[in-house]
């Protein structure tokens, strides 16, 4: 009975896709506290001098979160979408304690665990919720709201910590946000998020003839041309931004910019990457997903192919700009593909398996720009994942199957329709 009584809709859930939005602002906040810090935090307080070893927050950042959205889409019909959410924010308590305090660099690969448990757990469910609350429609607005959201956060947290390290030190002062953000996420899931497995059902129902996959792994990760050329991009996605994350910075100031103009450049990449996606995820809704993921990922790849050619502090802000444009167009149009491939009571478990290899992707770059930075220097790295990234667009360009996105279907219909209704009003 309850069932019937669900509407499908942004207007008709606003008030359940608001608290949403809020909390995704916290989760993204979590990681722009440390996106601008910690590979100076790696030379200047430990004093590590290898950027393989440098680059083993990333590393256990990208392992943890990528098992973690596999099992979070696995159990997301079991155990519920709420139940999920609020265990992500309570592994997320410590991380700011230990950031602040870490007396030895294992302790801060430690806090980097815990906060890929919290990502996988809290974004993975929180944009999934959205998708179930807004039906097919909306789909691209809502995921483009979700990241908007979330990577918004990340690029304004990551100039705020900046800010805050040039002013008063690497630390405690620029972790402390993290305790308002992980206590906030997790009063609000708690008290107030209601789960969304009413909205799932209703989809459903309405979910036509959709094939179910036999295997949703093997799907996703290989056989379905359309969800294994999303999930390939999505992983060399994660491995350029894993680039931008550990070697950005170093690149920076080995280019003499002080910490604020650090803050700056790696603060308008992530935050250009969150803004754009306000109007890349409705886009989708009128555009082939394929057009987009191409240009999207041809891009990135352009804008890391030109980055050793930078010589001056316009030079790098532009081409941050382009690469936070290239990540817009692709980020929400990734998951959007992926639910439009998928059947309802698939999608949360299609949608895990894409976020696994997607942030394995972290956990590859950091181990592959580790390796090449030690052994031929910070150019030839960029250089190399610039290509990689763009063999990964020609992937989508030649292999991806194009479809017409749902409200340009539907708008044929409209015409079908009332072109059928002139004709009989005629005779």
């Amino acid at each position: 009975m309850e069932d019937n009584k669900i509407k499908l809709g942004l207007r008709e859930n606003w008030q359940q896709f608001s608290l949403l939005l809020l909390i995704i602002g916290f989760v993204g906040g979590m990681v722009g506290m440390e996106r601008s810090l910690l590979p100076q935090l790696a030379e200047q307080e430990f004093h590590i001098a290898s950027r393989t070893a440098m680059f083993s927050f990333i590393l256990a950042f990208g392992i943890t979160k990528a098992i973690t959205n596999y099992f979070t889409g696995a159990m997301a019909n079991k155990l519920g979408r709420r139940r999920l959410l609020i265990l992500g924010w309570v592994v997320a308590l410590p991380i700011p304690w230990i950031l602040m305090y870490a007396p030895s660099w294992n302790w801060i690969v430690f806090a980097n665990i815990l906060l890929g448990l919290n990502q996988g757990l809290a974004w993975s469910t929180s944009v999934v919720m959205k998708i179930d609350l807004v039906g097919e429609k909306y789909r691209g607005l809502a995921v483009g709201l979700n990241e908007f959201g979330g990577y918004l956060a990340v690029g304004l947290v990551a100039l705020l910590s900046a800010n805050l390290a040039a002013a008063y030190g690497l630390r405690p002062y620029p972790f402390i946000i993290g305790i308002a953000f992980s206590v906030l996420g997790l009063f609000i899931s708690w008290l107030f998020v209601k789960d969304t497995h009413h909205h799932v059902t209703a989809a459903a129902a309405s979910a036509g003839e959709k094939k179910l996959l036999k295997s949703i792994f093997w799907g996703t990760t290989l056989y379905n041309r359309n969800l294994s050329s999303v999930t390939q991009a999505g992983l060399i996605n994660n491995l350029n931004d894993s680039l931008a994350w550990g070697l950005f910075p170093l690149l920076l100031v080995s280019k003499g910019f002080n910490l604020a103009q650090v803050g700056v450049i790696t603060g308008i990449y992530p935050a250009f990457w969150g803004l754009g996606q306000l109007f890349t995820g409705r886009l989708s809704d009128f555009i082939p997903k394929k057009v987009l993921i191409f240009w999207g990922m041809f891009l990135q790849a352009l804008t890391l192919l030109l980055l050793s050619l930078a010589t001056n502090y316009t030079h790098f802000i532009i081409l941050s700009v382009v690469l936070g444009l290239g990540k817009a167009m692709v980020y929400p149009t990734f998951t959007i593909a992926i639910a439009e491939n998928s059947h309802p009571l698939q999608r949360a478990e299609s949608v895990g398996i894409f976020r696994f290899w997607r942030d394995s992707g972290y956990a590859i770059g950091a181990i592959l720009t580790g390796i090449l930075t030690d052994a031929f220097g910070i150019a030839v790295a960029i250089m190399f994942i610039g290509g990689l990234t763009l063999v990964s667009a020609l992937v989508i360009l030649f292999r991806m199957q194009q479809a017409a996105p749902v409200n340009i279907i539907n708008a044929q219909l409209l015409t079908s329709v009332s072109g059928l209704k002139e004709k009989s009003t005629n005779r």
